[in-house]
This record gives structure tokens, C-alpha cells and sequence, in this order.
């Protein structure tokens, strides 16, 4: 409360005062209602451990510029009028923070650049440091503040000796004591220093006509009729002037919802408890409608009585709650009493907050060529807040957050990683023959795997990597699965390059598409109702990479006119390439241990965990190898076509089934009997002999094949 309370008055001073320097009474008055308002309100609904709500510098900064400008528009609005318009920004800033946290806008607004927070904070230290120099020289209402400045004679000594002997105070005041508050310590030194002057000057000791001090405060009677009199006044506002009061209110809802936000996050990490940003900004909402339906200031969590809480041990949102009380008790037993507080010491406390508040640490970031565009943003709120007003610097700052949203975007390339297919294959296993033209052809062929957004921003960077190879390759893969949005800019980039791929007979292929994760829409339904999925031309859409890859290796094998077995025909056993340049005995033995099985595509051949020695030859169609993860999940190994074997691992080691193999097609197999094999083996020691180095050469091309994959994953 000894944090918080000194501060209200002040905030509530500078801004009625603008009105005129008869209203500072009134604006103290408010100050005070507005903290005790806040104070009790706010723990109740936001229920954040620990957090004090009050008046704070983002309210009187947006409200004294409204106020300016309604006075300097022209617009014949007299000070009785500007009343009720506060009341009213007050309350519609109150329900726009109700409806933020009814829609989960808490967890928007937190996410707000810190530059573009930065500044908005930095001007509002200028404009209070700005609106209170005049006051610390105690310069005429209406003065200049440079023309003032540069006239000495318009100067109060007094008020200037009450703020300066404030503020030092203030800035040492953790050299006299750490038990009070520096606010207390120079508020009671500038309130010493005034009546040292008064013994002097015994015309001071008078409040009548006394510019030097806040004079008698002007309650409106009871809390009851209080209420009743700001309900009353809204129905004197006229129906033209309603429109003046959207944007400040939408202003200050951001800047009070900001502010607590921030608070709550530095509170977070010192309590290690964890706030409910959209619950806390719902009860924000409703502390300030309270606090404007008793006559109050408008406020927010804020940093300074909130630190003070916790490190005294406030802990739970009943500290917030017994702030709010001592308040009230403050206003009732004190009332008299801070009729004598000099408005050049407020002027202080003010300047202080100010300096403490402005982000001194901007400038280093001029020292750095990567920063610089950050600085520019901080500066660039803070002219237009200055040169215009708050208000215009809000829109300025959502355009500049913008701006950093698309460099952070276009900074970082959407190609996650590019690898061409002789890089990178299928699973489904190649014969030597296949896997050479591969590695010749795989040139033709390019595989990026993209992420982030996909959109105006970052379309024409995708555009420009992909342009060399869009002149040289026949087939371009996009692997989709880290994308999180698309737009329209996107779909028809993807239709300008299938157009330049299908000229040389080629085609774009989009693989693993996300139901998005940032937006609700399915992206291939997207592209579809855009045009630029066909069914038969067009860019063509796969489930899965693997199913990308190993539909262009069959275009790219299919092209190099080499000759492929006719996966309809069942190929005999010496077309296998394992058993290939075998003497004639040798094959009439192996043939002699094996048997046929057929299996139709979706049965299962063997399962994981399967006890059996058998070695298994595709004879014609393809298997599908999943290696089960647990939970119904599998990862697919391998697809095993026409020509090659599985199953050599427990053929080797005679070891239980290590995965599931289904039929992927209707298929047909030579299963080779372990036993059988050893029986020949013993008879002829040649067959076991050529048949185990063949399984070894087959098994080390694999894993080297393998081992060429990872580096270049690992490299790209």
C-alpha cells in the first residue's frame, strides 16, 4: 500500500489536472478510489498469487493525451463533459479486457515483440516526464514547456527545491533504509521540504488558492451516491462524442492488459507459480469497470507493489486483497492530510517512475548490425507517440510488430533440408541394377523438406532456392509434415512451378500434409479447391515421403530403359540376383530346400517375435516390413519387390522374428528351410559357403547404402 498508494494519487493528479488545476483534488481523489478499487477486485477474480492492481503510468499517459486532444480539438467539449467520457473510456477499456479473456486473448497478447512493448512503455516515461517538468518549475498553466524552461522568471523556486529533494531521496533511498518504500522516503522528505519553506513563507501554510499543493479533495459523498452519480453522468453524453472514445479505450485495454501480463510473467518467475494470463485479465476487466463505477482511475497489475508484496511474503491473492484494504483506510484516515501533499513532489515521484520505466538499454542495441532494425522499431514508436499521440502510436506499433513477425520469418529459410535422390532413397529395396541408375539419375530428382509458414512473406526466398533446380530437375518433392499454415500466395507459387516442371515432362510432388497446426484447414482440400491438385494433371499429393520417393524412382527406373522384370510373371530361381553365376549343382540343392507359399496383399507372412529360420525370395509382388513401436504403432522398415529376400537375420542367427511382415500385393515366395540348408550344407560345403558370403555382401551394400543416407540427412 505504501508503494502503491503515493503513485495512484500521483497518476490520478497528472491526469485530471490536465483538464485544469482545479481538478487535481479530484484526480487524487480518484487515484486513491482506483487503487482501493483495483486492490480489492482484482485478487478476487484474477486470482493471481501475489499481484497488486492499481493506477499505473500506461492509464494517465493514454488518458491525459485523450484528454489533450478532446481539449485542443476544437470540438466545444467543456471540462464537465470530459468527466463522464472518462468514466466511459474507463468502462469500455474494462470490457474489451472482459472480452480478451473470454476469447483467450491473454495468450495473444503476451506474444506482442518486446521492441514493439519497449517503446510503447519508453513513451509513456517521456509524455509523464514531459506533462510533470512543468509542474517540478511550477510554470502557469498553459505555458510551453521549452518556451517555459527558457523563461527563469516563470519558475517557483519552492516547487523546484520540493522535486529535486524528492527525487534524490528517492534515488538514495536504498542507502537510508531497505524497510520503506523510496516513493514513502521522498514523498515525506518533499512534504518536510514544503513545510520548511511554509516557515518561511507563512502564505503556504494556507490550501486556499495554493498552486503548490493538491488542496482539500473533492469526494462526491457517499460510496452509494458515488455510483449513482457516474451511472448518471453517462446519460449526458452526447451520441457524436461516443466515437471520440473507441480508440483510447481500445488503446489503454492493450497497454493495462500488457502491463499486468508482464508483471504476471516476472512474478511467475519468481514464485514459480504459474498465472492464468485470460482468467487474470477477465478480473483486470472487472477490477476497472469497478474502479470507474466508483469514480476510480483505471489500472493494472504493476511491477513496483507487486515486488514489494511477494519479497515481504505476500504469497497468495489475500495480500492483494489486505492492499486494498489499507488503501481504503488511507483515503478515510488520511483524507486531510494529502491535501498538503506539494504537486512539485508528486512531480518527482513521477520523474523518477519515468526514468526508471524508459528502456535505457535500447541504445546498446545500435552497437550490433542485427539489432539495429529492433532499435529502429523501439524509436519508431516513441516519435509518433511523441510528434502524435499514443493512440496513433498503438497502430504504428501493431504495423512495426507486423514487420518484425515477417523478418523473423523471412530471416530463416523455409527449406529445412534439401537432398536429391541419389542422396536419398525409398524403402522399398533396389536390385544392384536399379539402385546403379538411381545413383546415375537421382540428379533428376530433388527432395525439400519445408517448414515454418508458407505465405506472402516467404514464398518469393522459397522461390529463389528452388529456381535452379526447377531448370534442371524433371521431379521436385516438398515434404509438408513441418509447415504450419498456407495461404493463397503459397498454392499459386506451387501451380507456377509444377508449370515449369511439366514443360520438361515433369512434376511437383507434395507429400505428408498436415491438418495444420496454427489454422483450422485441411491443406490438400485446400489446394484441391484452389485448382492446383488434379486428379490425373496437376501436383500430385502423397501420404507419406516414402511413398514420394518411391513413385519417382519408378518414373526415373522406367526412363532409363533398363530392363525390369514383369512383376505379374513368378521369377525362377536363378533369376535371382542373390544367387546369381551359381554352378548348376549348387541351385539344384538350394531348390531341393525350399518350398512355395503365396499370400494375398494385407495377409501377414510373419510376425514379430516369431520363432523360425526361414529365409524368404519374393517371387512376384512386394511386402511391406513394420517394426511395431507399441500402442498399435508401426514404423515401416522396408518394402521388399519382386527379386530380393527378406528374413536373413533369423536365417543367420536362427534368433526370434525382430518384425512384421504383410503382404503389400498378392505375392508369392521361395522360403529357403535353415535345416534343410545345413543338411546340403554338410554334403556340399560350397553352397553354404557361397550362399553365406552373398548374404553378407547383400547386407553390407545395405548398411553402406544406409550409412550414405545419414550423412547426408546429417549434412543437410
Amino acid at each position: 500500500m505504501l508503494v502503491a498508494l503515493p503513485s495512484s494519487i500521483a497518476f490520478g493528479v497528472i491526469t485530471y489536472s490536465s483538464i485544469g488545476p482545479e481538478y487535481a483534488g479530484i484526480g487524487a481523489m480518484a487515484g486513491m478510489v482506483g487503487a482501493g478499487a483495483m486492490g480489492l477486485a482484482a485478487p478476487i477474480f484474477g486470482r493471481t498469487k501475489g499481484l497488486i492492481s492499481a493506477p499505473c503510468a500506461p492509464s494517465a499517459a493514454v488518458l491525459t493525451a485523450f484528454i489533450a486532444a478532446l481539449i485542443a480539438g476544437g470540438s466545444g467539449i467543456t471540462a464537465s463533459e470530459i468527466l463522464p467520457l472518462l468514466v466511459l473510456t474507463a468502462i469500455m477499456a474494462g470490457i474489451f479486457q472482459v472480452v480478451y479473456g473470454v476469447i483467450g486473448g491473454g495468450n495473444l497478447i503476451k506474444f506482442i515483440p518486446y521492441p514493439v512493448v519497449s517503446g510503447y512503455l519508453s513513451a509513456v516515461a517521456l509524455i509523464i516526464a514531459i506533462g510533470q517538468l512543468p509542474k517540478l518549475f511550477g510554470l502557469p498553466k498553459g505555458t510551453h514547456l521549452f518556451s517555459g524552461l527558457a523563461s527563469p522568471e516563470l519558475w517557483r523556486w519552492e516547487g523546484i527545491v520540493i522535486g529535486l529533494v524528492t527525487i534524490v531521496l528517492m534515488l538514495t533511498s536504498h542507502r537510508i533504509t531497505m524497510r520503506l518504500p523510496s516513493a514513502i522516503i521522498g514523498l515525506i522528505g518533499g512534504v518536510a521540504a514544503y513545510f520548511i519553506i511554509a516557515a518561511f513563507s507563512p502564505a503556504l501554510l494556507s490550501l486556499d488558492a495554493n498552486a503548490l499543493v493538491i488542496g482539500q479533495l473533492k469526494a462526491s459523498g457517499s460510496f452509494l451516491s458515488t455510483v449513482g452519480e457516474r451511472l448518471s453522468s453517462l446519460f449526458s453524453i452526447k451520441a457524436e462524442t461516443i466515437g471520440l472514445i473507441v480508440v483510447p479505450a481500445l488503446t489503454l485495454s492493450v497497454l493495462l492488459s500488457i502491463d499486468t501480463l508482464k508483471t504476471c510473467i516476472g512474478l511467475d518467475a519468481i514464485t514459480g507459480n504459474r498465472h492464468n494470463s485470460n482468467k487474470e485479465l477477465r478480473g483486470q476487466g472487472i477490477a476497472n469497470l469497478f474502479s470507474a463505477f466508483t469514480g476510480g482511475m483505471p489500472g493494472a497489475g504493476t511491477m513496483g507493489p507487486t515486488l514489494v508484496n511477494v519479497s515481504s511474503g505476500g504469497r497468495t491473492f489475500m495480500s492483494g486483497l489486505i492492499e486494498g484494504g489499507f488503501v481504503i483506510l488511507a483515503a478515510i484516515l488520511l483524507g486531510g492530510l494529502i491535501a498538503w501533499v506539494p504537486i512539485a513532489s508528486l512531480a518527482g515521484i513521477l520523474l523518477v517512475i519515468a526514468y526508471r520505466m524508459f528502456d535505457k538499454g535500447m541504445f546498446r542495441l545500435l552497437k550490433h548490425r542485427t539489432s539495429r532494425f529492433d532499435f529502429a522499431v523501439i524509436a519508431g514508436v516513441i516519435v509518433v507517440a511523441l510528434a502524435d499521440d499514443l493512440i496513433a502510436a498503438s497502430g504504428v506499433g501493431v504495423a512495426l510488430a507486423i514487420l518484425l513477425f515477417l523478418r523473423d520469418q523471412i530471416k530463416g529459410s523455409v527449406i529445412r533440408r534439401k537432398l536429391y535422390l541419389n542422396q536419398i532413397s525409398s524403402k522399398t529395396r533396389r536390385l544392384d541394377a536399379e539402385r546403379a541408375v538411381l545413383h546415375r539419375d537421382g540428379e533428376k530428382a530433388v527432395c525439400c523438406e519445408l517448414q515454418g509458414n508458407l505465405f506472402f512473406g516467404t514464398t518469393d526466398q522459397l522461390f529463389t532456392q528452388i529456381e535452379p533446380d526447377l531448370k534442371t530437375k524433371l521431379y521436385v518433392i516438398f515434404d509438408m509434415r513441418r509447415v504450419q499454415s498456407m495461404d493463397y500466395t503459397a498454392a499459386h507459387l506451387f501451380e507456377l512451378m509444377h508449370a515449369r516442371l511439366a514443360k520438361r515432362g515433369g512434376r511437383l510432388i507434395l507429400c505428408h500434409m498436415p491438418l495444420a497446426l496454427m489454422e483450422e484447414r485441411d491443406f490438400e482440400k485446400y489446394l484441391r479447391e484452389m485448382g492446383v491438385v488434379k486428379r490425373h494433371t496437376g501436383v500430385k499429393v502423397c501420404d507419406t515421403l516414402d511413398y514420394a520417393l518411391e513413385w519417382t524412382e519408378e518414373r526415373l527406373l522406367d526412363a532409363s530403359g533398363i530392363e525390369r522384370k514383369n512383376e505379374e510373371t513368378r521369377l525362377k530361381l536363378r533369376e535371382f540376383h542373390l544367387f546369381r553365376e551359381f554352378e548348376d549343382d549348387i541351385m539344384v540343392d538350394l531348390l531341393k530346400c525350399m518350398t512355395e507359399a503365396e499370400f494375398k496383399s494385407g495377409e501377414k507372412i510373419v510376425s514379430s517375435g516369431d520363432t523360425g529360420d526361414e529365409l524368404f525370395l519374393v517371387r512376384k509382388g512386394s511386402v511391406r516390413i513394420m517394426l511395431p513401436l507399441g500402442g498399435a504403432k508401426w514404423h515401416h522398415l522396408a518394402t521388399v519387390s519382386q527379386g530380393d529376400f527378406f528374413g536373413e537375420l533369423s536365417f543367420i542367427d536362427k534368433n526370434v522374428r525382430s518384425a512384421d511382415v504383410v503382404a503389400k500385393t498378392p505375392t508369392n515366395l521361395y522360403v529357403l528351410s535353415r535345416a534343410k540348408f545345413n543338411e546340403k550344407a554338410l554334403a556340399n560345403p560350397t553352397l553354404g559357403i557361397k550362399v553365406f558370403a552373398r548374404l553378407a555382401s547383400a547386407a553390407a551394400a545395405r548398411l553402406r547404402l544406409t550409412d550414405a543416407e545419414l550423412k547426408s540427412l546429417e549434412e543437410g
